[in-house]
């Protein structure tokens, strides 16, 4: 993964992709925008600045099917959002398996996603 993420090309997400805390098990929020190496997370969940998370989202691959990401990401910001009981959370993406890497890059390089 490239250090300088800012670079990185990003996919604003509009679709509703739910982000899964693998710990809990429990839906924290969803995914607003993505890059392979980290992501803006709309959470609708009590999140902790410069904490370490475990989590999962699923995307499409080319094919259509549904492809489970998992991640280790340290919490970088939080930020209040406009909508009541929601934050915006910048995380960082530490670990991920290079095959789910790879099935990421291709989803945010897709067509689609520019738009």
């Amino acid at each position: 993964m490239s250090n300088d993420s800012r670079r990185t090309q990003r996919r604003n997400v509009h679709e509703p992709v739910m982000v899964v805390d693998t710990m809990s098990e429990q839906i924290i929020g969803r995914l607003g925008n993505i890059s392979e190496s980290g992501m803006l997370l709309v959470a609708n969940a009590p999140l902790v600045e410069d904490a370490l998370y475990q989590l999962r989202f699923e995307i499409a691959d080319p094919a259509g099917r549904a492809v489970a990401i998992d991640v280790g990401a340290h919490l970088i910001w939080l930020g209040s959002a406009n909508t009541p009981g929601q934050s915006w959370a910048g995380l960082r993406f530490l670990t991920i398996e290079e095959r789910q890497l790879a099935v990421l890059r291709q989803w945010i390089a897709r067509p689609e996603a520019r738009g």
